[in-house]
């Protein structure tokens, strides 16, 4: 079966103003974003990929914009089951505020309880991600073989919900997966189990640096914004 390579978009406008943005349309790259979608081309130079899928979001477009003027001969498909999760009411609401909702409580320790007013909840989230890559998975094997390498152009909390998946491991300990803006994941897929080999590369250990302030415990919904 296919290997997938998992990208999350590039920082955006939200990432840097701390908002949970969801849906909310607009939301662009940042010019470190941007830059980070232009040297993406180059980082996946020697990768034959097949087939590029993305969600909709504007910031995931942008992000795989380059990589499409780079390789020509590859279409994006678009797939709004890698949408990013529907946070409802949260929707563009600062992370800072939502910290003192009970319910961020929920999302941090026991997520595939939690359920966004007015959106969905963490494990619908998940189950439409991980029947998307089902369904792409047997479609690029099916019309490239079964080595193909293609490319899916995702969010953090949906790329996080989908390396759960591939590990086996419940949705309650997804919180405890990084991965920053334009890294890359990739899950090789074969007929009985996944296998995990790369997570969240961005080939920049500026993350892992100690850093003046100290770090939150908890994982940033959406993703957070990555190195500074």
């Amino acid at each position: 079966m296919p290997t997938l390579i998992l990208v999350r978009h590039g920082r955006s406008t939200a990432n840097t103003s701390g908002l949970l943005a969801g849906w909310t349309p607009g939301v662009a790259l940042d010019e470190r974003g941007a830059a980070q979608a232009a040297a993406l081309p180059a980082r996946l130079a020697g990768l034959p990929i097949s087939e590029v899928v993305t969600s909709p979001l504007e910031r995931c477009q942008e992000t795989v914009r380059p990589l499409l003027e780079a390789r020509p001969e590859l279409r994006a498909h678009t797939d709004d089951r890698i949408g990013e999760c529907h946070y409802g009411d949260w929707s563009g609401r600062k992370l800072a505020e939502l910290m003192d909702e009970p319910l961020m409580e929920i999302v941090q320790a026991h997520p595939s309880a939690a359920a966004f007013p007015g959106g969905e909840s963490l494990r619908a989230m998940q189950t439409r991600a991980a029947e998307a890559v089902r369904e792409w998975n047997a479609r690029v094997e099916r019309d490239h073989g079964a080595d193909a390498v293609y490319l899916m152009c995702s969010h953090g909390d949906i790329i996080k919900s989908l390396v759960a998946d591939a590990l086996g491991l419940h949705l309650d300990l997804f919180q405890r997966i990084s991965v920053e803006p334009c890294s890359v994941t990739a899950i090789r897929y074969t007929r009985l189990r996944p296998f995990l080999v790369r997570l969240g590369d961005t080939g920049d250990f500026a993350s892992l640096a100690p850093r003046e302030e100290p770090g939150e415990s908890d994982a940033p919904v959406g993703g957070g914004a990555g190195a500074p």
